[in-house]
Formats: C-alpha cells, sequence, structure tokens
C-alpha cells in the first residue's frame, strides 16, 4: 500500500531563489535555485524529516495558510515508501545462522546482507 502525503508549504523569493518552509513540519526548511527545484527539495525535506515515523502530521488546508508579503503557497506531495526505497538507511544487525551455511555463504562470496534484505522485501511484501 502506498503511503502518498500532500502537505502545503510556503516559498519566500530570496535574492537568488527561492526559499521553502513546510508549516506542518517544523524544521523542514529548504531552498531552491527556480520554483520547480524549491518544491522538488520541498518533498526531499519533508521525507527526510519524516522518514522513521510511522504517524505522520496532520496537514493543515492549504486555504487555511497565510502568506507573508512576497511569499506564495503551494502543495507538495511525496509518496513515503518510494522515498525509503529511494533513500534506504541501513542499520547493522546481529543474526545467527547455521555454521555450515556461514562457511558456505563465505566460500561462495554471499551478501548476506543483500540476501537478508531480499528475503525480508519478500515476506513483507514490498
Amino acid at each position: 500500500m502506498t503511503k502518498l502525503l500532500v502537505y502545503p508549504v510556503l516559498l519566500h523569493q530570496e535574492e537568488k531563489g527561492y526559499s521553502v518552509t513546510v508549516p506542518d513540519i517544523p524544521g523542514a526548511l529548504t531552498e531552491g535555485d527556480t520554483q520547480t527545484e524549491a518544491l522538488i527539495m520541498a518533498a526531499d525535506a519533508i521525507g527526510l524529516m519524516l522518514e522513521d515515523q510511522t504517524e505522520y502530521p496532520k496537514a493543515t488546508p492549504l486555504d487555511n495558510i497565510k502568506t507573508g508579503d512576497g511569499d506564495f503557497k503551494a502543495l507538495v506531495t511525496i509518496d513515503m515508501d518510494e522515498f525509503r526505497r529511494n533513500n534506504p538507511k541501513t542499520v547493522r544487525k546481529s543474526v545467527t545462522v547455521p555454521q555450515y551455511l556461514d562457511k558456505l555463504g563465505r566460500k561462495n562470496g554471499v551478501n548476506f546482507s543483500a540476501i537478508l534484505t531480499k528475503a525480508l522485501r519478500t515476506e513483507l511484501n514490498i
């Protein structure tokens, strides 16, 4: 199942490019040279801020977002499942396997991490 999120963002034109804030996600700040780049970077900032979470902040309706002088608002969409697939964080895990499989795997140059990752994706249907 895809976890698609949509958040309002505020863009502010700077001397060069645009700065972006995400009102519903404190600390989600970014910038871009063009409006398009700024919006792409905003999606990335949202993904980075929320990648370790399973519950997400509720998005404020776009009509309820106030703008300041020179600011304008837009909506940014991000697929968190896709973001995680494309920006995987890795963690070290200690696993136990039968000794003979360890020896055979090492002898045959098996990448244990890759196999475990593939098996977990299969098991979790992702």
